[in-house]
């Protein structure tokens, strides 16, 4: 999983919606719009997260710490005003995204550990660039990029002990490999999300090519 996670990784840095962002060529309203998105998404995975709690391939894995709805809630009310929910609308890539964790959440758990690691050790490691970006081109050191903000001490660390907890968890080598194989869809899903935002927001400046993206902070 980790080694599929790791290939595709790569290709969503490379993402035009994600190389420009990283690069500060786009306005905070492409920021914003993409924490409208995920407010879509991640609403799906704790709902389904609930479900699923005493769900043996999947309660291990689930952490309070890691929940990530209550900040969204948050950034969108400072990044929109008050009535910030009336505005949210999901983009066709959303749609899609949140229709395949209701699936694996239904009928395939461990599909949805494919989803759930994907995504939170995902915003634990790769997501802190984000944060330093938002704090150094729009002025998100706090509210509005609180998403990126984990109350975890050691990130590493913690990511190392939840990697732990995935190896140990009671599957089959076929299961493993289907496993790793929806990593690689939940990264597919991901871009098309960033090819819909890269339709609706276009970059200040051409790129060059050659990034100034920060420095990246780590993997998971």
């Amino acid at each position: 999983m980790r080694i599929a996670k790791r290939a595709e990784h790569e290709n969503t840095r490379q993402s035009p919606f994600m190389a420009d962002l990283l690069d500060g060529r786009l306005k905070a309203e492409a920021f914003a719009a993409l924490s409208r998105q995920l407010c879509f998404i991640y609403r799906e995975l704790e709902d389904a997260a609930e479900s699923l709690a005493n769900h043996h391939l999947v309660g291990p894995l689930l952490d309070p710490a890691l929940l990530r709805v209550p900040a969204l809630e948050r950034d969108l009310a400072h990044l929109d005003g008050p009535h910030w929910a009336q505005g949210l609308v999901p983009l066709p890539a959303t749609r899609r995204y949140c229709a395949r964790v209701r699936e694996v959440a239904r009928a395939w758990p461990a599909g949805y550990a494919a989803h759930h690691y994907t995504r939170y050790m995902g915003d634990l490691a790769g997501g802190q660039i984000v944060r330093v970006l938002a704090a150094k081109t729009w002025g998100h050191t706090h509210e509005g990029a609180l998403f990126y903000h984990f109350d975890i001490r050691n990130p590493s660390a913690y990511r190392r002990r939840y990697r732990a907890t995935l190896d140990a968890l009671p599957m089959s080598e076929d299961e493993t490999h289907r496993v790793a194989r929806e990593v690689t869809h939940v990264f597919h899903l991901n871009n098309m999300l960033f090819h819909d935002l890269a339709e609706l927001h276009a970059p200040t400046e051409p790129s060059n090519g050659a990034g100034t993206s920060p420095t990246r902070t780590g993997s998971s």
